[in-house]
């Protein structure tokens, strides 16, 4: 695969270089690495397309985790303790919320990446707030996401998102004093 597209959010690009040029270089690797192509494999089952062979997104992201794996990047999953103090009413749930998470793709010397084939709302939520979150725990200092390009996505499942739609709204969005240095990579078959 290549890397087809990069925008730097709130100086994610100048950042990283700066700070992780070896890290960088890794992820690009990594992405180089990834035969998309050997990922078209899902029959869609959807009236637009029926029949029609596309990306699986589960196959790719088990190809970048053991991609990754390789340069010992690891994921890190952070346990959600729910507060209860603000429920109201005298509130009780039934059960207790269990195996509740978040977690990170990719962590390494506190660079976090996240591989996302999903929603659009997932590549929001990454940048706007897990990396946000995993930012004020410790664990990374800025981050990295990989989304594919429109023309990718076109041969994925409908709803995927894409780097134009989401550089697009991130650029009209701004950058609050809470975001960190986040470096967005746009990829292609």
């Amino acid at each position: 695969m290549i890397v087809a597209g990069e925008y730097s959010f709130n100086k994610g690009k100048e950042t990283i270089e700066q700070t992780y040029p070896n890290l960088l270089q890794e992820i690009k690797t990594i992405i180089g690495n990834v035969n998309a192509d050997q990922h078209i494999t899902k029959k869609s089952k959807e009236k637009t397309m029926p029949g029609k062979m596309l990306y699986d997104p589960k196959a790719l992201n088990k190809t970048f985790k053991a991609e990754f794996s390789k340069l010992n990047w690891k994921s890190v999953r952070v346990k959600c303790v729910y507060p209860t103090e603000y429920y109201i009413n005298n509130y009780q749930p039934e059960g207790k919320t269990r195996g509740a998470f978040r977690e990170m793709d990719f962590i390494k010397e506190k660079l976090g990446v996240e591989v996302q084939f999903g929603k659009y709302a997932f590549m929001v939520y990454n940048v706007s707030a897990k990396m946000t979150i995993f930012h004020n725990l410790g664990y990374i200092n800025m981050g990295v996401e990989i989304v594919p390009m429109k023309e990718f996505a076109n041969d994925m499942s409908t709803g995927v998102s894409y780097f134009e739609q989401f550089v697009w709204d991130l650029k009209h969005r701004g950058i609050s004093n809470i975001d960190i240095p986040v470096l967005i990579f746009g990829i292609d078959k």
